[in-house]
């Protein structure tokens, strides 16, 4: 009864062998390990794209947000003069004829 069942061992142990030195299998194996690790576009470098594109993506939300923004200041700017002059005065330090203008910086 032992005997048999080294023999089956041994069996086993040749099919899978036999399976292992497949030529088609071999090549499979060689093929998926070239792409996942030597190929231009491998495994690395697909996670990279991968988090390239998710912040690439947040910037380009970023962007439209403030081009919004923008867009309502300048539409503001140039239908309000109120808001024009505060513009020019908090931005260019713009002042009128009378007025003094103290400009006070902060050392860190």
């Amino acid at each position: 009864m032992f005997k048999i069942k080294v023999m089956e061992a041994k069996e086993l142990i040749v099919k899978i062998l036999k399976s292992i030195t497949n030529k088609y299998l071999i090549a499979f194996a060689a093929f998926v390990v070239w792409i996942m690790f030597f190929d231009d576009n491998n495994l690395m470098q697909h996670q990279k794209n991968i988090q390239e594109l998710a912040l690439l993506e947040e910037q380009v939300d970023f962007y439209k947000n403030k081009i919004e923004a923008d867009k309502r200041k300048l539409y503001e700017l140039q239908t309000n003069d109120v808001n024009l002059e505060k513009f020019a005065r908090e931005q260019f330090f713009m002042k009128r004829a009378d007025e003094d203008i103290y400009v006070m910086v902060e050392e860190k």
